[in-house]
């Protein structure tokens, strides 16, 4: 086999173990675990914000981002409840490029998993402490969410990701809300087929072991855009594209119909200004239907202290390294002005 075995990986326990969840932040995600729970299964009618760097790609500027953003949501809670994206693994199309935290705890450095691995647990936990707020990632390899599931609050499948049954597999023993993101094809069956399995009993090998799952109600629908066979980026936010999400889960079946919108990606076509035109493009959707009211729970918004992004090694604190992102002011403005449509 053409693989060079470089360090065995300690098992989840150990590493829980040598970082351990703090209690006081063990109270905090049991609470903030339940709010979110309430707004998904309709109970709650608090709108959702997942928002923050493309990638989480330096402790310091996450967590000056994240003490920020904690200021914002308490003058917002009332109407809001914000999730800090701090995504510490990058998919990459072509297989290039900087993988995120995970891989790389120091973009500038060689890859080093096992160091990246104890960087990204520290700092969901130094997030979780500093600012109450609990945080979202992306679940890009399934077999390492038992190293986070106790500091996650929120986890997403991405579109390179969501029809692979692995994903769905692990999806449905996860007991926090999972997003299921259309496909890069923008194939709403697709989306709907991995939700569905999702939210059923499955049974598999995991991390060595076979394992039966209960099965996830609260996995949902993430709609951030497609790209046609011509590289042409199709945008599905729009008032006909909620109410066409809705009809589906209405056929479905499906528990706790939820859709989260992902202003930037391929619904932005990457132009990350355009995110501030297109939340308030949604919520005149939100306020012109109460359907599309009651099955719109929340957004996604990519946002970081400096607006726009940087190749690797320029050094500018707190600008993206990967996709360009709001900057902190806008990021502000925008947040309040979401709240006051509500």
């Amino acid at each position: 086999m053409g693989f060079d075995y470089i360090k065995e990986m300690p098992e989840p326990e150990n590493i829980k173990r040598e970082l351990p969840m703090p209690e006081e932040c063990v109270k905090i995600k049991e609470e903030r675990d339940r709010e979110i729970r309430a707004i998904f299964e309709g109970k709650s009618d608090r709108f959702l914000l997942i928002i923050g760097p493309c990638s989480a790609d330096n402790e310091e500027a996450v967590l000056d981002y994240s003490i920020r953003l904690a200021r914002v949501a308490e003058k917002v809670k009332d109407k809001i409840l914000v999730i800090p994206r701090v995504y510490t693994n990058k998919p990459r199309t072509t297989g290039k490029g900087y993988k995120g935290m995970l891989h790389q705890p120091d973009p500038e450095k060689k890859p080093d998993l096992l160091a990246g691995l104890m960087a990204i647990r520290k700092m969901h936990i130094d997030v979780i402490r500093a600012t109450g707020l609990t945080p979202a990632d992306e679940m890009l390899y399934p077999e390492n969410h038992d190293f986070m599931d106790d500091v996650l609050s929120y986890v997403a499948v991405g579109a390179r990701s969501v029809e692979d049954q692995f994903h769905r597999m692990v999806a449905s023993g996860v007991d926090i809300p999972v997003g299921m993101k259309n496909p890069t094809s923008g194939d709403y069956s697709v989306m709907l087929n991995s939700i569905t399995a999702a939210q059923t009993q499955q049974s598999f090998i995991y991390r060595n072991w076979e394992v039966q799952t209960k099965g996830n109600d609260l996995t949902h629908a993430v709609l951030r855009g497609a790209v046609n066979k011509h590289g042409n980026n199709i945008s599905n936010y729009h008032y006909e594209d909620l109410m066409l999400v809705s009809e589906l889960y209405e056929e479905s079946g499906l528990a706790n119909p939820a859709i989260i919108i992902d202003t930037n990606h391929s619904n932005s076509g990457k132009k990350y200004k355009e995110q501030i035109r297109i939340a308030r493009e949604i919520m005149h959707s939100r306020r012109y239907s109460a359907d599309i009211a009651h099955l719109l729970k929340g957004l996604m918004i990519e946002s970081y202290i400096e607006p726009g992004s940087q190749k690797v090694g320029e050094g500018i604190y707190g600008k993206s390294i990967t996709d360009p992102c709001l900057g902190w002011e806008d990021s502000e403005r925008l947040i309040y002005e979401i709240a006051d449509s509500l």
